[in-house]
């Protein structure tokens, strides 16, 4: 199977997929039950939610894994699976995949931080997503999204442990990290207070070969975000909005931005520098369909014919 590299040259834009928890939460995981338990009990659960972002038209799928890290899985008394769960989980998606899609799989924070705010060292943090990526790569996936970060501490320990993984493995590895930003006086930053140009020095510097940010925004504030990317970095620029800003409703926190009004932002978001556009919180098979209609019209395969959007 082609590279993401050499998709990204052939196409130019990439569809991903959506939420993964959502999907899981609707086939029944429970709150504070963790999902990538879900691997190994109930796999068929797992496949169908890699199977409907296919069928919804994405060229790029996610794993199971998002809180793989050992230090993740301890909170849950699971951290002697670390390696099954993450290579059940890149399995799963491999599977459904087939040669249909590309899997990236996903490496989320470990819920601590670096000193001095917090009480781990780096060298305890790329050994923690050493053991996570190492699994995965050992299942057959290639290419490693590290996802949702907000300290480039972090993110950085993570990417170079990737590459430290595939080089131990003697296999070629694609890594993709995103951080999430919000709102400030001073510009779009992380919750650690990381701005987008430190993100992309950073990140550079460690290796990844994809840079860019999800979740925390709605794709209109993306808008702003990928410009901010694309004027510093030529990178590949992955970026994965929410369905709009989150909203309480009796007590519960949704999504309300329909797949329809999603999809009209793409030809800003593609104008403002993305290559690989998808979704986080709150979006599922029918915003990625309607993102994947959105994107084969800006690349001419609908006929550049938008009132498809509409309906």
């Amino acid at each position: 199977m082609a590279s993401l590299r050499e998709r990204l040259a052939a196409r130019r834009l990439l569809v991903a997929d959506g939420a993964w928890g959502t999907q899981l939460q609707e086939r029944g995981l429970a709150p504070g039950e963790c999902p990538e338990l879900w691997n190994a009990t109930r796999p068929q659960e797992v496949r169908a939610v890699a199977a409907g972002y296919i069928g919804s038209g994405s060229d790029l799928i996610l794993t199971n894994t998002f809180g793989g890290s050992p230090w993740m899985l301890r909170r849950h008394g699971l951290e002697e699976r670390t390696a099954g769960l993450n290579a059940a989980g890149a399995r799963l998606s491999l599977e459904a995949a087939g040669t249909r899609a590309l899997v990236a799989a996903s490496i989320g924070p470990t819920g601590e931080l670096p000193a001095p705010l917090g009480t781990a060292s780096e060298e305890e943090m790329e050994e923690a997503f050493h053991r996570q990526a190492r699994a995965l790569l050992e299942a057959g996936v290639r290419i490693l999204c590290v996802e949702t970060m907000i300290d480039i501490t972090e993110a950085a320990c993570a990417v170079r442990a990737a590459r430290q993984a595939a080089g131990e493995l003697g296999v070629t590895v694609e890594v993709m990290a995103t951080l999430t930003y919000g709102p400030t006086p001073g510009g779009y930053r992380t919750a650690m207070g990381v701005d987008i140009p430190r993100t992309v020095e950073a990140l550079t510097r460690a290796g990844a070969d994809v840079v860019g940010a999800n979740c925390g925004n709605g794709i209109e504030q993306m808008l702003p975000i990928a410009a901010a990317f694309r004027a510093l970095s030529s990178l590949p620029l992955l970026i994965q909005a929410n369905a709009g800003l989150p909203v309480l409703e009796g007590g519960r926190t949704v999504f309300r931005q329909s797949p329809q009004d999603m999809a009209r932002h793409v030809p800003g978001l593609v104008r403002a520098g993305a290559s690989i556009i998808g979704g986080c919180c709150g979006t599922g098979p029918a915003h990625i369909a309607a993102l994947r209609r959105a994107v084969d019209a800006e690349l001419g395969d609908g006929g550049g014919d938008y009132s498809a959007l509409l309906r």
